[in-house]
């Protein structure tokens, strides 16, 4: 079954529920608005494969995701509010940035009603803007390796946590529509050890910079 990743989801452009221009231009620069964010996380984090993901004007076009609930036993949210974790119980369509083993920051797009403790986490990207910077912030020219992974991915694209909390509809976000749904895969998260089995990671079928193979995993 394919999903339609824009029909009834909030575009800047358009209001909340209008419709898509018919023309393949338009809908890829369609700007994801709040609106988006304000559903499920898993369907969210599914949809976002194959957005465009810029942060001042450098990124690419996002390959995979993680989704994360506020009843999740492997989620940030799931003790509750803290000062650490307030940016995911925040409205929906904001970053929630967040240092992972004191070592490299994540940036997780929130989700669902405001209060509710939800994110997408953005893992890996497929570089297409900004190349040079991005490859001097990472020190290596290697385009399959540039973000594949949401530690490389903040570094690429200089992510601090400085952006947590900030709006995804405004600069320096921007995160375009893909013009068609593409084809996406679903298996378990990486790097948890609560919830091992749930299917909530997504990628795109077939892309090289994945973080990780999906080996045995559900198409859409």
């Amino acid at each position: 079954m394919q999903r339609n990743a824009t029909a009834g989801v909030g575009f800047t452009g358009g209001a909340w529920g209008g419709t898509m221009a018919d023309d393949s231009r338009a809908a890829s620069l369609a700007v994801l608005s709040a609106g988006f964010f304000d559903r499920p996380v898993a369907t969210v984090a599914r949809d976002l494969v194959g957005c465009r993901l810029l942060v001042g004007g450098v990124g690419g076009v996002i390959v995979e995701t993680e989704a994360y609930d506020r009843d999740d036993p492997a989620s940030h949210s799931i003790n509750g509010e803290t000062a650490r974790n307030a940016a995911m119980f925040g409205p929906p369509g904001h970053a929630y940035v967040y240092r992972s083993y004191g070592i490299h920051w994540c940036l997780n797009f929130v989700c669902g009603p405001a209060g509710h403790g939800a994110a997408a986490l953005i893992r890996a990207l497929e570089p297409t803007d900004g190349l040079a910077a991005m490859a001097e912030r990472r020190g290596l020219a290697d385009l399959r390796l540039l973000a594949a992974g949401p530690g490389r991915l903040c570094q690429a694209l200089a992510v601090t946590r400085a952006h947590d909390g900030l709006a995804l509809d405004a600069p320096p976000f921007r995160i375009e529509a893909a013009a068609t749904p593409p084809p996406t895969v679903a298996g378990p998260r990486i790097g948890i050890s609560r919830a091992v089995d749930l299917p909530w990671r997504f990628g795109l079928a077939g892309s090289r910079f994945l973080s990780r193979g999906f080996g045995r995993s559900v198409g859409n």
